[in-house]
């Protein structure tokens, strides 16, 4: 997804208790929608989709003319988050709220709620907070200006589990309620967090504050005005061709020059996109034809959205690259200079 203006600030509240061994935290973030802008999926305890996995956030990051979500993932470690204070362990860098020994996870009760009378896998480890920003988005006017570490890179590239199916039901949910919008609770939802994912009731608990002054919207606000097409795809057969307007410098020659490089990005990203879809319909027919059954269809739609979200990603951020490049350069007594 890419948006013209950031996130609210991450509000303040209190974790529910850990329902029960095995079940790790993933925190609260905004999501955004194309009809009803951001709202907030409140934080809750997920079951591991396999032992030794940790939850990396998702977070939005400035990409030179829109903020680009990037999703979440399961991983054998905790890569880069934006550097944002998402709270509860994820503090900016790394996790500090549990580990894993020997296929058991082991809570850091100074960080995360648990009941020790029933949860003895714990230890405790005091947590100096070095950020306590409440933005939730990075880089841009106001964002944190975090970078990932070399290490970091190196998790992204580990083998990844992508939200598990109770992570995305509990996304709909909170998509589906009209409280948890942003133009409604302005940035103070009344479902901060909850103990179960898509449980809105038994355990809940509401923010205690905003985590900043709220600012509506902007006039017009959105999408990039460049960007016509949707905000996410399922499978490579919905994408729209790209085709970009490029500036008027009011060069000819240097209008021309950037036409043609806009043409030849469209026409490579146009590529990938049919050679994706020839792709996943050959997958598709195979599937028939060996009559798969509906789990391992699910879990082929599942990888197809996937695969089309991630380049679709790809592409947001090689035209923001390109628009980058492209920008008038004003002039000033220290020489052109961009902004």
């Amino acid at each position: 997804m890419s948006v013209s203006f950031g996130p609210p600030p991450i509000p303040v509240y209190e974790q529910p208790i850990c329902p029960g061994d095995g079940y790790l935290w993933t925190p609260g973030f905004w999501d955004y929608d194309d009809a009803d802008g951001y709202y907030w999926v409140p934080g809750t305890w997920v079951l591991a989709p396999e032992p030794g996995f940790l939850w990396t956030p998702g977070w939005w990051g400035w990409g030179g003319s829109a903020f680009l979500w990037h999703a979440g993932y399961w991983g054998p470690h905790v890569g880069f988050y934006g550097g944002i204070n998402y709270g509860f362990g994820y503090f900016g860098n790394g996790f500090e709220g549990g580990r894993w020994e020997n296929n058991h996870f082991f809570y850091n009760t100074a960080v995360v709620h648990v009941n020790e009378t029933i949860i003895h896998n714990t230890y405790r480890t005091t947590v100096i907070e070095n950020n306590r920003s409440r933005v939730a988005f990075n880089g841009g006017e106001g964002g944190l200006n975090a970078r990932a570490s070399a290490q970091e890179e190196s998790y992204a590239r580990e083998r990844h589990v992508d939200a598990v199916a109770a992570q995305r039901e509990h996304v709909q949910a909170a998509r589906g309620n009209p409280e948890l919008r942003a133009s409604a609770n302005r940035g103070k939802p009344p479902i901060a967090a909850t103990a179960r994912p898509n449980d809105f009731h038994g355990g809940a608990v509401a923010a205690r504050e905003a985590g900043g002054e709220y600012h509506a919207p902007p006039a017009n606000a959105g999408r990039p005005a460049n960007d016509t097409r949707k905000a996410t795809y399922n499978h490579a057969s919905e994408v729209q061709q790209h085709q970009y307007t490029p500036p008027n410098t009011g060069n000819t020659k240097t209008d021309q020059k950037y036409l043609q490089e806009q043409q030849k990005l469209a026409a490579k990203q146009n590529q990938e996109h049919q050679k994706l879809q020839q792709q996943q319909e050959k997958e598709h027919q195979q599937a028939e034809k060996r009559q798969a059954n509906e789990a391992q269809k699910q879990q082929m739609e599942q990888h197809h959205v996937q695969q089309t979200q991630q380049l679709e990603q790809r592409h947001t951020q090689q035209q923001t690259h390109m628009e980058q490049r492209q920008a008038p350069r004003p002039q000033g007594g220290g020489g052109a200079h961009r902004p």
